[in-house]
């Protein structure tokens, strides 16, 4: 890496969050996999476009992307060299040659001028110390006419993780879990700011429309549980805790799940998730 502005981000995501999300590939992506299609439809990907993944963690999205750029070329960045691992490695099992992964902080990252047709996002962009400056970077990046699709949370009470979290509440602070417009997961959540952010960094056609979908947490409660436990913010939250409230609190996170599980899914934990899909086009 030559540049890196938002170092805290760095650190997190080459610590324990990192290889959590790079150990747990299939179900993360059993968790965001709903949203593909619609990204990749609003991306407007052809073959032998020129495509940039930004914060492209494992790499599911950059390789199904090389799937529709066939004659083209992706690039997959992201900060955490666990996930880049795991990419590269999926994409040489999958026989992907169109495809290759790069460490960067798309805040900073010299990429070559007007290199790509289209840059996208699944869950990726909501972290920049400077969002202007990074999507500035970004719109850099592509060529006139290039278009920039995203998916990013929206509305923290209508996200089924949230509200499991929440369900913690009596166990440990977590009010100020979600606030829209804050720092982190829900930083772009309000429409009117990611318009602003947007236009401020050059671009035009500004479009969010919300998207919904179901993901799979879990095979059953007592599983989707000790996986939300296992993420960043459950690993925070129990760490505040001794053990036995600790213990009190995965039953009651287990009971919340449980409350989930789909017979017409096999009993699996099926939470919704909220997402603003956004458009919009570098002049």
């Amino acid at each position: 890496m030559r540049n890196v502005v938002n170092t805290e981000q760095q650190e997190a995501w080459n610590g324990p969050e990192g290889k959590y999300w790079a150990d747990h590939q299939a179900r993360w992506d059993a968790v965001n996999d709903g949203f593909n299609e619609r990204l990749l439809d609003a991306a407007g990907i052809g073959p032998g476009d020129r495509v940039l993944d930004i914060g492209c963690g494992n790499g599911h999205t950059s390789r199904l992307a090389a799937r529709r750029a066939d004659g083209g070329q992706v690039l997959g960045v992201d900060l955490s060299a666990p996930m880049l691992e795991r990419a590269r490695a999926s994409a040489a099992q999958e026989g992907l040659d169109n495809v290759t992964f790069e460490r960067a902080d798309a805040q900073v990252h010299p990429f070559a001028p007007a290199s790509f047709d289209s840059a996208l996002s699944r869950y990726g962009v909501m972290f920049f110390g400077d969002p202007v400056a990074a999507f500035s970077n970004i719109g850099g990046a592509l060529r006139p006419g290039g278009r920039l699709a995203f998916v990013c949370p929206a509305d923290p009470e209508r996200n089924g993780w949230v509200e499991a979290v929440m369900s913690l509440r009596a166990f440990v602070p977590v009010e100020e879990f979600g606030t829209p417009g804050q720092p982190g997961m829900f930083s772009l959540a309000d429409p009117d700011r990611v318009r602003t952010v947007l236009t401020g960094a050059g671009f035009r056609d500004v479009e969010t429309r919300r998207v919904e979908t179901f993901g799979t947490w879990g095979r059953d409660g007592a599983d989707a549980a000790e996986f939300l436990l296992g993420t960043g913010p459950g690993r925070h939250f129990t760490s505040q805790l001794s053990p036995e409230t600790v213990d009190r609190a995965r039953a009651t996170l287990t009971e919340y799940m449980r409350a989930h599980e789909d017979p017409e899914h096999e009993g699996m934990v099926r939470l919704r998730s909220t997402a603003s899909l956004v458009t919009a086009v570098r002049p």
